[in-house]
């Protein structure tokens, strides 16, 4: 097994001490840094406290040596694609998701700006962040096993307002939905 914690750490711009204050409970730079090359074995616990320190779930900081990682290779700019100095492993989704639940929505036809077989990956929403997902795609639970999804354009305490992403669809009312969960990444195959 290849060990992911640097990459993923520097993917989310975090340092060595960075990562080490928001492990639970805190350890030193120098000790994550041995994790990261090896040096010290990652056991479960360590694992699990790295994982948490990151805001990801432990097993994406291990990935198998029978497959080569995806690398990022070159950034596309105005001017065109460039290389980028040195290529670095590409950093898989559910990773930039972070801790909680993730739901994916599948497109089935074209509606808005999505097209048919979009996949859009939902991660939940605490209470206290609602105000973040104003004017952005929400994916919200209805009774009976149903769903809501469109633009958040309201929100109360006990209400949550949509506008669904279709031509000439009415707004959506929702009553205390038990979750939020926040469109994060498109995935779109050409």
């Amino acid at each position: 097994m290849i060990n992911r914690i640097r990459t993923i750490r520097k993917d989310k711009g975090m340092t060595l001490a960075d990562l080490a204050a928001a492990c639970t409970p805190p350890t030193t730079p120098q000790t994550v840094g041995r994790l990261e090359t090896g040096m010290r074995t990652l056991s479960i616990d360590w694992l699990n406290r790295i994982a948490g320190g990151l805001g990801v779930a432990p097993e994406l900081l291990l990935a198998s040596e029978a497959r080569d990682a995806a690398m990022v290779v070159a950034r596309l700019t105005s001017e065109g694609a460039e290389p980028l100095p040195s290529p670095r492993e590409a950093v898989e989704p559910l990773a930039m998701l972070g801790d909680g639940a993730v739901h994916v929505v599948e497109v089935e036809s074209a509606v808005g700006e999505y097209r048919a077989g979009d996949r859009l990956w939902m991660r939940d929403l605490p209470a206290e962040e609602r105000a973040r997902a104003i004017n952005r795609d929400v994916l919200v639970p209805r009774p009976g096993g149903r769903f809501a999804f469109g633009r958040l354009i309201d929100f109360s305490d006990d209400n949550l307002a949509l506008l669904p992403p279709g031509a000439g669809q009415r707004q959506i009312v929702v009553q205390g939905p038990p979750w939020i969960a926040l469109a994060a990444l498109l995935v779109r195959a050409l």
